[in-house]
């Protein structure tokens, strides 16, 4: 049995009790989308937006790449933040991370690791990651915090960097620049509650609270 075949079996299943709720769910959905919020996370299997948010089809425009990071020369990310406040004047991003993120977990780790020597689209990334996060790298001067606690300071660390990007990107410059409404909120996921938590909030190009 292939790995499709169950994913087919449950698509059909989902496809079935969706139509028996609600008769017009399909039609419905298959309107032209109007989401509220661009979702910028982690690729991480365990973090997807909809679920852990309660979200309908519709609501959220989601791009996740891992260890949800915001690159000044990523056209991937950049388009697709574009395309959320231009064309579907979305009025809110959501930049969420996670605790146990495993991306934030290895740029701790790189020069340790294999991929420290090898020159590759993961390494690069990891490698900017790294990066990013020099400052919070190094050594606690609390030495009771144990590798854990060490570990969810960086990833609290790295929503805090990549949202500082996030808001110093032409985009959202320019849509507060033109007077729209855009809140701008920084978030981590607890994959051990469930539970999100803002951690920091913008809503003009002032600074954020």
């Amino acid at each position: 049995m292939t790995t499709l075949k169950p994913l087919l079996a449950r698509n059909r299943s989902w496809a079935l009790m969706q139509r028996q709720c609600s008769p017009k769910y399909f039609e419905q959905t298959a309107q032209p989308q109007q989401p509220h919020s661009l979702w910028i996370g982690c690729s991480d299997s365990r973090v997807p937006a909809e679920v852990l948010t309660g979200s309908h089809p519709g609501e959220l425009f989601v791009h996740r790449n891992i260890a949800n990071m915001v690159v000044s020369d990523d056209d991937n990310l950049l388009s697709v933040l574009q395309y959320a406040l231009e064309y579907l004047k979305v009025s809110a991003i959501i930049l969420c991370g996670h605790y146990g993120c495993g991306g934030v977990q290895a740029a701790s780790a790189l020069p340790d690791m294999p991929l420290a020597a090898q020159d590759n689209a993961l390494s690069r990334r990891i490698g900017l990651l790294r990066q990013a996060l020099s400052e919070s790298l190094n050594p606690s001067p609390d030495p009771t915090q144990d590798e854990s606690t060490r570990q969810d300071r960086l990833v609290e660390a790295n929503v805090l960097t990549q949202f500082a990007n996030l808001t110093a990107t032409a985009p959202v410059q320019q849509r507060w620049a033109q007077g729209h409404t855009l809140n701008i909120f920084g978030c981590v996921y607890d994959l051990h509650s469930g539970h999100l938590k803002e951690l920091v909030h913008q809503s003009t190009a002032e600074g954020a609270s």
